[in-house]
């Protein structure tokens, strides 16, 4: 319903803009904007979003802006029979974990697994008789809360023990307490080297990259809306500072590299 008063409100604009901003101007334009080709061809701006994203339409950014080619605009739209809404289709799934190679890749229990699995509604099917989840959405999901693949550095229960003077109840405590990453090597947890130093306050924290809203917007050529839909589909970190609302830079960039490539002319 939101999404459909949202159209209506972006169709209605058009309509106010028609009034305002004669046809006749932009048919002398040999470019023109998203927003001029909205009123061109008399549709909503998501709608021609929504052909860019599929490579139906092509556009080049110039500045902050991205411009489309008016007679390529007349020549597309010249050879539909016919208007179809635009419809977000769902990327097909062609690859696939079983749960044994999920269990020992993140060294997660079969419960734990599932436990994880109700609360985020990972992709799965069966094939003869096996559980088969989701490669993508399985390693987004363990990236994110046990980046092992980025960190080189591991602390033993031993040598924590040595340098710090904990008891192991200390240990598992702040391990706890501040999501540190571990991994387990044998029977042996480890720890991160990193995340336990900065946690014991004798590393500096890496200043951490952000987007702002209207950043992320100029760059990714999106509404507001458009940009919090992905925010909150793909689960993207986001920090707020006051009135502002910060997004994790490489987050972002993974999401959207991949969703949307670049237009081109």
């Amino acid at each position: 319903m939101k999404r459909e008063a949202r159209v209506k409100e972006h169709e209605a604009e058009t309509e106010r803009q028609l009034e305002e901003r004669p046809i006749q101007k932009i048919k002398e334009k040999p470019y023109i904007t998203i927003t001029e080709t909205a009123l061109f061809v008399g549709v909503s701006r998501p709608t021609i979003y929504g052909y860019l994203r599929r490579g139906e339409l092509q556009a080049k950014r110039i500045g902050s802006k991205y411009f489309l080619i008016r007679e390529d605009i007349e020549n597309f739209f010249s050879q539909q029979d016919k208007f179809e809404p635009i419809r977000s289709e769902k990327k097909a799934i062609t690859e696939f974990y079983t749960t044994q190679e999920i269990l020992q890749k993140y060294n997660i229990s079969n419960s734990g697994l599932y436990k994880i699995a109700q609360t985020q509604n990972f992709p799965k099917t069966l094939h003869r008789g096996k559980t088969m989840w989701s490669k993508e959405h399985i390693d987004r999901y363990f990236k994110k809360r046990n980046p092992s693949e980025e960190i080189t550095e591991w602390y033993t229960v031993a040598e924590i023990q040595e340098k710090f003077g904990m008891t192991l109840s200390a240990i598992y405590c702040l391990v706890s307490k501040e999501s540190i990453p571990k991994i387990k090597v044998g029977i042996e947890a480890r720890y991160s080297k990193k995340h336990f130093d900065l946690a014991k306050g004798v590393a500096e924290p890496e200043a951490p990259k952000f987007y702002t809203v209207p950043q992320a917007m100029a760059k990714f050529n999106m509404t507001r809306d458009q940009l919090y839909h992905y925010l909150k589909t793909y689960n993207v970190t986001r920090v707020k500072e006051g009135r502002n609302i910060k997004i994790d830079k490489s987050e972002l960039d993974d999401v959207l590299g991949k969703l949307l490539a670049p237009p081109s002319i």
